[in-house]
């Protein structure tokens, strides 16, 4: 089935696996089961640098990870007396073997302090696990300050899963899978997160999910170790680099230019410092204190902020060339595999050299001989670097027995069917689920140009991959929106508000707040039928000339009678560098001088 080739987010794979996140409501009560839950996987060291760490095998040859570089390794944390890591005995042992036949090097790593070697050995021997069985010691005379395996990987748990590639650097930290947990077992696992990981590293992309809890005996840990005190760009700010901006830093993307070297990242380093101090890069402007975790978040940590800046500090220290990270695989054509249909517009745009663009209309018929659901679509434009946005909306033919369950497309209120911006151009929905697109559908583009000093041509492309057939959950795109608003002149924050009520149960997946130059803010709550208020997502920066959509790293349910209210701020004063006209009062209208409220989302129903 084609979908079973298709890129997916960690999302997507985090809803259809059923795992839970790991930053939650404090004063919830603990669940009596649990299994594997999602982490961010910047917070836990992952996409860094392993520290040359020491271990010991069982015969006592001591060893150091950079014996092992250039060949992926997979360490799997083990205690003899741990009831999870004993039920995983078999499984692991299967792996093992997998993996062996790969050529992928398999350590089994003893983390429980009154585990003996003779423990080990017996454990070996019962569980059949064929791989490099070792403890985290050292041979006599280490240096203090160097690091045992152990602490360098910074092991929480006797069943945790360790994904190393050839460069030492740590891709995959969690789960074998799903399969096991406190207060549970399945027949068979639902998810295979470490068998996932394994083959994305050897794709040479990073894992869709990459850091999860792992259920097992709790191990009490130092504090993961450094692999350097002073950064430097191989060791550290070449893969912060990878993770953060070179997706659209690099030749051919919308970024005005790249990151993607040490010779352009050190050039640009007074532009790095300033836009990390200033927060706005990369794109992210969620508060993460009062927004629900997010599977696109593509903000900074605090450790890579550190790493960054203390590395321009420094002078920005190449570093040796042997510490660099492994090239992500990086597509140059559609991200989403090759579509089934290729919708675009007769005619390029022409593009002036400067000046200001109107948003360009184009009606384009899909020529559609059948009622079909989206899987995924993804939306090229043709030179990016001069495309600030461009948004899709359906309208459905007036002769279609379903016309009446969508509104149309009016005024960009309705019908949205996809969207563009840099750095966030396609999507894949869960599995089992899909968006309707009718027979003899029309699509409606707007595209906003923004001149960049080079007259160019134009014609964004839409790439869609169908479903095999009709999808258990049809997922829905909602508009939540104002258009009888009025911000009065030299207004400094004008709030507008309007609200969703869900007439039956749904899942809700993603947000995509949607305003103009004026814009300042945008905050999703949640109503309860019980009166009981929760925020969402809490954008208190928005920023025009990021369009973003900020995708639940875990879909979250509600009942029927839940109300999703939306509410934007709007700065209508001078003191608005953006501003076209603080004097006039300030209307519904699609132009940039006038203003828009739409809190779009995502959902299907659930009954």
């Amino acid at each position: 089935m084609r979908r079973a080739l298709l890129l997916t987010t960690a999302l997507l794979l985090a809803g259809a696996a059923g795992l839970a996140v790991a930053d939650g409501d404090d004063a919830a009560p603990a669940p009596v089961r649990e299994g594997p839950r999602l982490l961010a996987p910047a917070e836990h060291g992952v996409g860094e640098l392993l520290a040359d760490a020491w271990f010991t095998d069982l015969d006592g040859k001591a060893g150091r990870l950079s014996e092992l570089s250039g060949r992926t390794v997979v360490v799997l944390a083990r205690s003899v007396t741990c009831p999870l890591g004993k039920r995983y005995g078999p499984t692991l042992a299967t792996i093992a073997r997998d993996l062996a036949a790969q050529d992928i090097t398999v350590m089994v790593l003893g983390v429980m302090e009154t585990d003996t070697s003779d423990d080990l050995r017996a454990d070996r021997k019962r569980t059949g696990i064929d791989a490099r069985w070792v403890q985290s010691t050292a041979p006599p005379g280490r240096a203090t300050a160097e690091p045992l395996l152990a602490e360098a990987l910074g092991v929480t748990s006797t069943t945790e899963c360790f994904v190393i590639d050839g460069a030492r650097t740590l891709q995959y930290r969690g789960a074998v899978d799903d399969r096991y947990g406190f207060g549970y077992a399945l027949p068979e696992a639902r998810r295979p997160l470490l068998r996932d990981a394994i083959a994305a590293v050897l794709a040479r992309r990073p894992p869709e999910i990459a850091a999860t809890t792992a259920p097992g005996c709790a191990i009490d840990r130092a504090e993961r170790t450094d692999a350097e005190l002073a950064p430097t760009y191989h060791g550290a700010v070449s893969r912060v680099l990878d993770r953060r901006c070179v997706e659209c830093h690099r030749d051919g993307e919308s970024a005005p230019f790249a990151l993607d070297t040490y010779q352009a990242a050190r050039g640009n380093r007074a532009m790095i410092r300033q836009v990390v101090e200033r927060g706005v890069m990369p794109p992210w402007f969620a508060d993460p204190a009062h927004t629900l975790p997010m599977a696109n978040d593509r903000s900074l940590s605090a450790d890579e902020k550190r790493v960054l800046l203390a590395w321009i500090d420094a002078d920005c220290p190449e570093g040796d060339p042997k510490d660099a990270p492994l090239p992500i695989a990086r597509t140059a054509g559609w991200t989403i595999g090759e579509p089934d249909v290729v919708i675009e517009p007769a005619e390029s745009f022409a593009v002036p050299a400067d000046g200001v663009v109107d948003y360009q209309y184009v009606v384009v018929p899909t020529d559609l001989g059948e009622d079909r659901w989206l899987a995924a679509f993804e939306l090229r434009p043709g030179a990016p670097q001069v495309v600030h946005h461009v948004l899709v909306f359906a309208h459905w033919p007036a002769s279609h027995e379903r016309m009446m369950e969508q509104p149309q497309a009016k005024n960009g209120l309705e019908g949205f069917f996809a969207a563009m911006v840099p750095g966030q151009n396609h999507l894949v929905f869960p599995e089992g689920t899909g968006r309707f697109i009718p027979r003899g559908t029309r699509l409606r583009f707007q595209i906003h140009y923004t001149p960049n000093g080079t007259s160019v041509k134009d014609r964004p492309r839409l790439g869609l991959v169908f479903t095999d057939g009709r999808p258990e959950r049809e997922m829905l795109s909602q508009g939540i929106y104002d258009t009888r608003f009025r911000i009065p002149p030299r207004a400094k924050r004008h709030p507008v508000t309007s609200d969703f009520t869900f007439e039956r149960p749904g899942r809700l997946f993603s947000f995509a707040p949607h305003m103009h130059v004026r814009g300042t803010a945008f905050r999703y709550e949640l109503v309860l039928p019980d009166g009981s208020r929760r925020t969402l997502l809490d954008v208190p920066r928005f920023d025009f000339n990021w369009q973003l959509a900020y995708r639940l790293r875990e879909p979250l349910d509600v009942p029927a009678g839940a109300k999703l209210v939306a509410t934007g701020w709007y700065d209508n004063s001078a003191a608005n560098p953006g501003n076209p006209d603080p004097n006039r009062v300030v209307r519904f209208g699609e132009q940039t001088w006038d203003e828009m409220m739409i809190g779009y989302f995502e959902w299907h129903p659930l009954d």
